[in-house]
């Protein structure tokens, strides 16, 4: 009986213990770190452009440089929390340190939310850029949803294999995609820049009060992917050091891009034609523009006295002309392909995480005993991605829809992680910070940094005005937090169960 008794309890409290003794491997540096979030964030601009610009009108640049605000705090206090604790999870972790287990499951549950969300977008922008190659992908609903969903099903099937994307191939798209971004707002700039023309376009295309704000909350989808870094903590050399530095590089750089993009598609277009013509694709509308209006002639006479000059400079924009159009295309297309499957990669690391500590279901985490992958929640979370596009069929406004859901999940999660990292500061004041916030205000003889109180105060306000002004987000969101205390009441109930079942176990044999 002695014996039986020591291999059965033993049998559950050494396997916890094997996954100490083999981590992640700590592999990646500043320049992995950013060219996987670039990838992530960055992609947004594809679709993020189109998706504010329907409800924000006019007033885009406002609503994307207000997001942009909050975005700037929101990386500063991941920033701050990563370097404090460097593993996978992101607000789900700062929040189970910061507060407790059911803070960090309704982080994590919105952030599930959101990486759904994010996967549902991406790939439903790949069609309508592919759709130069071929119109149906664009025009027809029901082409560009079967697309989309097909695209889904195909991700989902590769993760669950379990084939890697490699950080070469991220880092070379990552710089291809910032050169054209930076040619693109380079030829508005020199062939369509008027800031008479663009103070006109904004003005007279002024949203009501209630777009507006609505607006300014769904532009929270340009920064899709903020919670890229501290996902890949566990896997990064020094992420004490480097997880902060990418995340301002990143911030730093996305900013700079938005900005000029925003410019560029006000320069060349009004925003009626950007809700209308290219919502799906801003920037294959960009480059449409710019592609029919340069005049290489007129240019290379004012920047060149010299005939020959002249006719070099012609020939080579002329060539630009022609293949800028093809060159967005594939790219867009290539780096929503990268952001959707990033999108299902970080929702599998997070799901693995939070069943690690017991936060969802055991079988959240179940790894393929072939493949080695997560593939139940890579096949439920595809699942649920895919349920949330079907509406695309039918659906004429399902950017709005899906831009509104994202800011419902990642708002809430924000929010959480700003709460957290004010929390924390109270909890335990003389930890170590690698990183810290400046810009502190005293507070009960604590230090509670200045940019954390107005990052929560900004997500929870955009929070609500998605609530208030979009039924659909409103229903479907509460909805996924019906679903998740459902699923933590049913975990936390079989924790205790388990951990009854060991103490009444270990009684019993010490009797």
């Amino acid at each position: 009986m002695k014996n039986n008794w020591q291999v059965k309890p033993g049998d559950k409290f050494v396997r916890p213990q094997r996954l100490k003794v083999r981590p992640l491997r700590r592999v990646l540096r500043t320049t992995h770190l950013f060219s996987i979030a670039y990838g992530d964030v960055g992609s947004s601009i594809y679709y993020a452009l189109g998706v504010v610009v329907l409800a924000a009108s006019g007033a885009t640049p406002l609503a994307l440089g207000l997001a942009g605000i909050v975005f700037v705090f929101t990386a500063l206090s991941y920033a701050e929390g990563t370097a404090m604790y460097p593993e996978s999870g992101g607000s789900a972790s700062f929040a189970r340190h910061g507060f407790n287990d059911f803070a960090g499951f309704i982080a994590g549950w919105g952030l599930i939310f959101g990486y759904i969300v994010t996967i549902s977008i991406s790939a439903f922008a790949i069609p309508s850029y592919l759709g130069f190659f071929w119109a149906p992908l664009k025009t027809s609903p029901v082409m560009m949803t079967t697309c989309a969903m097909l695209i889904v099903s195909f991700l989902m099937t590769i993760n669950v294999i379990g084939v890697r994307e490699s950080s070469i191939m991220n880092i070379t798209l990552v710089i291809l995609d910032l050169a054209t971004q930076a040619l693109l707002i380079a030829l508005a700039l020199m062939f369509f820049f008027n800031p008479q023309i663009i103070i006109e376009r904004i003005l007279n295309y002024w949203p009501s009060p209630q777009d507006l704000l609505f607006g300014i909350a769904i532009a929270a989808i340009a920064f899709t992917g903020l919670e890229t870094i501290s996902q890949m903590a566990e896997e990064t050399k020094r992420p004490e050091v480097r997880a902060p530095r990418a995340l301002i590089i990143m911030t730093v750089v996305v900013l700079v891009v938005y900005a000029g993009i925003s410019v560029s598609a006000f320069s060349t277009m009004t925003p009626t034609e950007l809700a209308t013509d290219w919502a799906k694709d801003p920037i294959a509308g960009i480059a449409s523009k710019l592609s029919q209006g340069m005049n290489p002639a007129e240019l290379s006479a004012q920047l060149f006295t010299v005939e020959a000059y002249q006719i070099l400079f012609n020939w080579a924009l002329s060539g630009l002309q022609a293949i800028l159009p093809v060159l967005v295309a594939v790219l867009a297309a290539t780096i929503l392909l990268i952001a959707t499957n990033a999108g299902l990669l970080g929702i599998s690391r997070l799901a693995f995480s939070l069943s690690r500590f017991k936060l969802v279901p055991a079988i959240m985490g179940r790894v393929h005993p072939k493949f080695k992958t997560p593939y139940f929640s890579i096949i439920i979370f595809s699942g649920l991605a895919l349920l949330l596009q079907s509406p695309g069929f039918f659906v004429p406004n399902m950017y709005s829809h899906l831009g509104g859901l994202y800011a419902f999940g990642s708002m809430m999660s924000f929010a959480i992680a700003h709460a957290s990292i004010l929390a924390l500061r109270i909890k335990e004041p003389k930890r170590e910070r690698p990183f810290r916030l400046g810009l502190n205000i005293p507070f009960m003889g604590r230090d509670l940094p200045l940019t954390a109180i107005l990052g929560l105060l900004g997500t929870v306000a955009i929070w609500i005005v998605v609530v208030v002004l979009q039924p659909y987000s409103r229903w479907v969101g509460t909805a996924w937090i019906a679903v998740g205390l459902v699923v933590y009441w049913y975990t936390s109930r079989r924790r205790k169960s388990e951990a009854n079942e060991a103490n009444g176990t270990i009684r019993t044999a010490a009797n």
